[in-house]
C-alpha cells in the first residue's frame, strides 16, 4: 500500500505558520487566519515555526496501519483489502494518503506569486514521484522469499501505489493554482468568492470544475461503456499443457461492476495492455477463485476462466476517481487556512466528515457499492469521510489540547514516511536483511525471528501479526 502524502516534502519542511519565498513561489501564509488576533499571540504563533503536527500524526498513523496490513494481512484476511465489494481497515490507507496530500497542496500553496513557475515544479515533482513508483511497484524488486531483482520491460507494470499519488497530486494542484481567484479571505462570505471556481465553476472558463468533470466522466463511462469479450494468456495449471495458454472471457454488457466485466479493467486493457496489469487480483480470494476465501487458496472446481486474469486496482479510470479525495482534503485544508478559531475548524471538518459519510451509505443503498479496485463514488465518500473525521480528531487532541507526547513515534513516521513506504511497503529494508542467511536462504534473521515470535505465542496468526 501507499505511503508517501508528503509529496512536497522539502516544502513541508516550512512551518505552518510562517510566511516564506522560495524560487518566488510564496508558501504556508495564514496571515488571514491571525487578522483578528491580539499581536503578542501573532508573534508567538508565527515566531514558534510550528508545523501541522497533526498532519504529521495523521500521515504517521496511516504509515503505521499500511505496514499492518501488508505484513498481517494474509494472517488475518479481516484486515486485508475486501475481495471484492465491501470495505475493510485495509480499503482506508490508499484514501487516507490522498487525503493528506490535498491538505499539504493547500498549506504550500496558499499563495503562488508565479502560476508558471509553482506549475513547473508540481510538473516537475509528479514525474519524479511516478519514476519512483515505476521503480519499486513495476517489479524490478522482486521483494521479501524472492531475492532476485530485474524486470522484463514487456512486463513492467505501469501504474501504481506512487503513481496514483501522483496523479492526484498534479490534478489537484493545478486546482489550487490556477483556478482559485485571488481574494483576501477575511470572512465566510470571500471564502465563498474566492474558491467558488472549485466547486460551482465559472462560465469564463472553457472547461468545467475538476471535480465535477472527473466524476461525470467516471460515471459514464463505468456504467455506459459496453464491454466486449475478451483473452489473456492464462498460466497453464496442467502438466498436460505446456506454457500459457488463451482463455477467453465472455461479456458483452454495460455498467456492469462484477470483476470480468466492468470499464475500469477494460479501460486499463486497452490503453495499458494485459501483460502490464497486476497480477495477483485481489478478486482471486472471492468465493469462485478460492477455496480458502476470503484468503487466497487454490481454485475451486468448476472455477471462472478470468480467476487468473489480471487486474491493476490502480488503474487509469479508478485513479481519476480517487483524485477527488484529493479534492476533499484541499478543501479541508482551505477550512484550516481561512477559518479563526481552532474549534471553528473542529465543527467545519466534522460537517463535512459527518456528510460525506452520510452520503456514501446513502449511494450504497441505492445500488453502489462500497468497492476500492473500482473506487466507486460510495466507496470514495465514505473513506474521504472516515479521513476527514480521523484528520479532525488527531488536529484536537493534538494542536488544540497539545497531547503530543503519545504520538512522537507517529509523528516521526509522518515526517518520513516516504522513506518508510520505499523501505517497508516495498520490501527493500525485509529483502535486504533477509539477504544475509546461514548456510540457506531458508536460515536467515527475518523468519527466523517471526518464527520465534510464532512458537513463544504458539500461534502462527498471532505471532506473524505481532511481528
Amino acid at each position: 500500500m501507499p505511503a508517501q502524502i508528503a509529496i512536497e516534502e522539502e516544502e513541508e519542511q516550512q512551518p505552518l505558520l510562517h510566511s516564506t519565498t522560495t524560487d518566488g513561489i510564496e508558501e504556508e501564509v495564514v496571515t488571514s487566519s491571525l487578522s483578528n488576533e491580539p499581536d503578542a499571540l501573532k508573534r508567538k504563533l508565527i515566531g514558534s515555526n510550528q508545523r501541522l503536527l497533526s498532519l504529521d500524526v495523521f500521515r504517521g498513523l496511516t504509515v503505521a496501519l499500511m505496514i499492518l496490513v501488508d505484513d498481517a494481512g494474509g494472517a488475518f484476511p479481516s484486515i486485508n483489502h475486501t475481495p471484492w465489494f465491501g470495505v475493510t481497515i485495509a480499503d482506508f490507507v490508499m484514501p487516507f494518503f490522498l487525503f493528506g496530500v490535498g491538505v499539504s497542496i493547500s498549506l504550500v500553496f496558499k499563495k503562488a506569486s508565479s502560476k508558471s513557475l509553482a506549475t513547473k515544479k508540481v510538473v516537475l515533482r509528479t514525474v519524479k514521484l511516478f519514476l519512483l513508483g515505476l521503480f519499486l511497484q513495476g517489479g524490478y524488486f522482486h521483494g521479501r522469499n524472492n531475492l532476485a531483482y530485474g524486470v522484463d520491460v514487456a512486463k513492467i507494470r505501469w501504474l501504481g501505489v506512487l503513481q496514483r499519488i501522483s496523479i492526484g497530486y498534479l490534478l489537484a494542484s493545478i486546482t489550487e493554482i490556477w483556478l482559485v481567484r485571488n481574494v483576501m479571505v477575511d470572512s465566510p462570505t470571500a471564502f465563498v468568492q474566492k474558491y467558488y471556481i472549485q466547486w460551482l465553476g465559472n462560465t469564463m472558463l472553457a472547461e468545467m470544475i475538476i471535480a465535477t468533470l472527473l466524476l461525470s466522466l467516471y460515471m459514464c463511462v463505468l456504467y455506459g461503456l459496453y464491454v466486449p469479450n475478451w483473452e489473456f494468456q492464462s498460466p497453464s495449471l496442467t502438466l498436460s499443457t505446456n506454457g500459457p495458454h488463451t482463455q477467453i472471457v465472455h461479456c458483452g454488457v454495460r455498467g456492469s461492476l462484477e470483476p470480468p466485466c466492468n470499464a475500469v479493467g477494460y479501460i486499463d486493457r486497452y490503453f495499458l495492455g494485459e501483460p502490464h496489469l497486476y497480477r495477483r487480483p485481489v478478486y482471486r480470494r472471492t468465493k469462485e477463485c478460492s477455496v480458502n476465501s476470503p484468503d487466497y487458496g487454490h481454485l475451486p472446481p468448476h472455477s471462472p476462466e478470468w480467476c487468473l486474469a489480471p487486474f491493476d486496482p490502480e488503474g487509469i479510470l479508478s485513479s481519476l476517481m480517487a483524485v477527488l479525495t484529493c479534492i476533499v482534503g484541499l478543501h479541508f485544508g482551505l477550512i484550516l487556512l481561512h477559518h479563526k478559531g481552532q474549534m471553528h475548524r473542529v465543527v467545519l471538518w466534522s460537517m463535512s466528515s459527518f456528510a460525506l459519510l452520510f452520503s456514501g451509505f446513502v449511494l450504497q443503498l441505492l445500488g453502489i457499492p462500497f468497492s476500492k479496485p473500482l473506487y466507486t463514488l460510495s466507496y470514495m465518500c465514505i473513506t474521504a469521510g472516515a479521513s476527514g473525521l480521523f484528520l479532525t480528531i488527531i488536529f484536537y487532541i493534538v494542536d488544540v489540547k497539545h497531547f503530543r507526547k503519545p504520538v512522537v513515534l507517529l509523528q516521526w513516521m509522518g515526517m518520513n514516511a516516504l522513506i518508510i513506504y520505499a523501505l517497508a511497503a516495498c520490501d527493500i529494508f525485509p529483502a535486504a536483511v533477509q539477504g544475509f542467511y546461514w548456510r540457506s536462504p531458508e536460515n536467515n534473521s527475518v523468519d527466523g525471528l517471526e518464527s520465534l515470535l510464532q512458537s513463544a505465542l504458539r500461534s502462527s496468526k498471532w505471532g506473524t501479526l505481532y511481528w
